[in-house]
This record gives structure tokens, C-alpha cells and sequence, in this order.
């Protein structure tokens, strides 16, 4: 129950969880919802692509994979973050490794509490709500 961090992937752990496990919950908070579980799994290149194969029958890299398994306003679900993804996308972006694994953990929240980014005025939403728990 509650938020959990797992990590399949070695040289790489959050040295600051209880930090993004409060905003995680304030994201849910602010989202009028309940958290019952949202299990963070941090992985590799490879095992995302897996995933997304298997699942998704997408057959790409990407940095995030989010499976959501809330009902009505309970929130649960499974997120996988390509750590390498993540480190290569921080270097395209210039931003710290340590502010682009906050913006996809939050990012992944944001798909649980019912927000989208399939359109760009969705992605701009997205996009504004990631930073505005960014700055906290």
C-alpha cells in the first residue's frame, strides 16, 4: 500500500523518496483522490521496451510506461521508468538527472489522477502541472 519505490536496475536510487513520495500524495490530494498503491519500478532500456512490446505492441524506447488500475477515485497502479531514457532525455533537455526522474515519477501521478497528453492542449496541461510540483 501507499507509494513504493523498486528498483531493477543497479547504480541508481532516489536519495530524496520521501520528498517525491509527499508531492506524489499532494498530486493525489490535489486530484480530489485516494491512494491505495502506485508501485514505482525503475528499470532499463531493455525492460522497457519489453513492456511496451508485450503490452503496448509498441516496438520503441520510451521513458515511461504507466498501468493504471484505479477505480473511480481510488488510485493504484504500476509505473516503469527507463532510468536510461530518463538520463539521456535530461542531457537533450538540459536538465539535471535528478529533476527529469522528478518530472516523469510526477508525470506518471498526473496519468493516474486522470490527466492525458494526447492532444497539445493535454500535453500543455500535462506540462504545467509537472512544473507546478516541480517547484515544491
Amino acid at each position: 500500500m501507499g507509494i513504493n519505490f523498486y528498483y531493477d536496475i543497479e547504480k541508481f536510487r532516489l536519495k530524496d523518496s520521501k520528498k517525491i513520495k509527499a508531492i506524489c500524495e499532494r498530486i493525489i490530494s490535489d486530484s480530489k483522490k485516494l491512494n491505495n498503491s502506485i508501485d514505482f519500478i525503475f528499470t532499463s532500456d531493455k525492460r522497457i521496451l519489453e513492456i511496451n512490446n508485450e503490452f503496448l505492441k509498441h516496438n520503441y524506447y520510451t521513458d515511461i510506461i504507466t498501468f493504471d488500475y484505479s477505480k473511480e477515485e481510488i488510485i493504484s497502479g504500476e509505473v516503469y521508468i527507463s532510468v536510461p531514457t530518463v538520463k539521456e532525455n535530461s542531457k537533450i533537455f538540459g536538465k539535471t538527472i535528478r529533476s527529469e526522474i522528478r518530472r516523469v515519477i510526477f508525470h506518471g501521478v498526473l496519468h493516474l489522477c486522470g490527466y492525458n497528453d494526447q492532444t497539445n492542449s493535454e500535453k500543455e496541461l500535462m506540462r504545467k502541472m509537472e512544473d507546478k510540483y516541480l517547484a515544491l
